[in-house]
């Protein structure tokens, strides 16, 4: 049993998924592309019940729906219509607000339509993914807008400011007009931060980064001898704030292109939100050339993830 390809189009999406079955057949792909296996007692023999579309394991009679455990979970939507709004969420350019995806649903209730946002949202990361490699660069930004009379990485005692750190994967690649080599920003990480302290870097790196990399940053000192441990460290100085775009000009595009996008899609994000937006950002961001994969993308780390309920939406507490 192999994975089911991705739909190349709309066209395509509308003649494999506009009913259930075709979304279920697709979920059971996606979740169990080996044959599947019974999470309690590990038997791979089951039989299919078509009429609630449930496998019931022969050895413990266990029942096992398609979409249990995963972002669908437990939500009165037809599952074909939340096949559509994540394909929507996952291609639509350059991003998909509640307001739009209401319509496009044909929803009546905004906070339905709110809902399904943020829980395909949260289907955007995948804590198995891999660790980006080879030259990296990182930094530290404040998302928020500019602070009154305060300087440096202090900056966030003032009020609605958030402090995040990034790393991008650096690639090479020959410009054969120019005869030279060029560098491109490839995949992206980002997570707030309470501090730009050593411990909260080192984390970050660890995190995010394999082991043998060569990092590549300003000389702020939290990116100390101790903090790289286990890297190679490409330290660029800077002078004057003016400058500090060349010590790492991929990541600091990239946190500008984030901030004008939160600024004129969002018109700005309440701290408690910003990861989750982030996220959203960086996924497209990291399947930019690949637009109608990110739907497979999507789907596939959507059938992994617990559900999102609606007191978490109300509060952010997994946004």
């Amino acid at each position: 049993m192999g994975r089911q390809s991705y739909p190349k189009n709309v066209r395509d999406f509308r003649r494999r998924f506009s009913i259930p079955h075709g979304c279920l057949e697709y979920l059971i792909q996606s979740r169990w592309p080996d044959g599947f296996v019974c999470a309690k007692c590990s038997y791979t023999s089951a039989w299919l019940n078509s009429k609630r579309y449930v496998f019931q394991y022969r050895r413990c009679r266990r029942q096992t729906s398609p979409i249990g455990g995963t972002l669908m979970h437990r939500s009165h939507v037809p599952v074909h219509e939340w096949f559509w709004a994540v394909y929507i969420v996952a291609t639509h350019t350059p991003e998909i607000s509640a307001v739009q995806l209401q319509p496009q649903l044909g929803i009546s209730i905004d906070m339905t339509a709110r809902h399904m946002l943020h829980r395909s949202r949260k289907g955007m990361v995948t804590e198995n993914r891999s660790h980006l490699s080879g030259l990296v660069e990182a930094d530290e930004t404040i998302i928020g807008g500019p602070a009154t009379r305060k300087r440096g990485r202090g900056v966030m005692a003032a009020m609605h400011k958030t402090l995040m750190i990034g790393a991008v994967e650096v690639r090479s690649h020959e410009d054969n007009k120019a005869g030279t080599r060029c560098e491109r920003a490839s995949r992206v990480r980002p997570l707030t931060l309470d501090n730009a302290g050593e411990a909260s870097i080192r984390n970050f790196l660890m995190h995010n980064i394999e082991a043998g990399s060569t990092i590549r940053t300003d000389d702020w000192r939290g990116y100390s001898d101790a903090t790289l441990v286990g890297y190679t460290h490409r330290v660029r100085v800077v002078r004057t704030q003016e400058r500090a775009h060349r010590a790492a000009p991929h990541i600091y595009r990239v946190f500008s292109n984030l901030k004008t996008w939160l600024n004129g899609m969002h018109h700005g994000v309440e701290p408690k939100y910003l990861q989750s937006y982030s996220d959203e950002f960086i996924f497209r961001f990291n399947r930019r050339n690949t637009p109608m994969a990110a739907f497979k993308t999507l789907i596939g780390i959507a059938t992994q993830k617990t559900p999102l309920t609606l007191p978490d939406l109300l509060n952010g507490s997994q946004l």
